[in-house]
């Protein structure tokens, strides 16, 4: 399940799109027009910064824009980094300790396949497409 953090993150990223023109767009314009919290969102904020993401720059004018085109951004891209991982089921998350049960289980190629199939299909989606 995509949790809030992953939601709203998708939510910032289409309204920065949507908003920035030539600009930046302030995290406080974002929080009123999607109606979210200020203190929330600046948490989502840094991971999408530190990978590239968006920039932003502080002060009068100050907020942040798009490094790329919307249709440069794929959504599994945007939500990876705020989910850490897509995974159906726990054992196949990234740094999950190997399942004892992993030989014998009759289930696992099941969720390897979800998870496949969520995953390329995030991918095969662009901001641009939400906009």
């Amino acid at each position: 399940m995509i949790s809030t953090r992953g939601r709203y993150a998708l939510r910032v990223m289409i309204d920065i799109a949507s908003n920035q023109g030539d600009g930046y767009v302030p995290m406080k314009d974002v929080a009123a027009r999607q109606g979210l919290s200020l203190k929330y969102l600046e948490q989502i904020i840094p991971p999408l910064k530190d990978h590239g993401l968006i920039k932003g720059i502080q002060g009068k004018g100050g907020g942040y824009r798009l490094t790329k085109k919307p249709s440069e951004y794929n959504i599994g891209e945007i939500l990876r980094l705020t989910e850490k991982d897509l995974a159906p089921v726990s054992c196949l998350a990234e740094g999950a300790p190997e399942c004892e049960r992993r030989q014998e289980c009759k289930t696992v190629k099941l969720w390897e396949g979800l998870e496949k199939v969520t995953n390329e299909y995030l991918d095969s989606k662009t901001l641009d497409e939400l906009l």
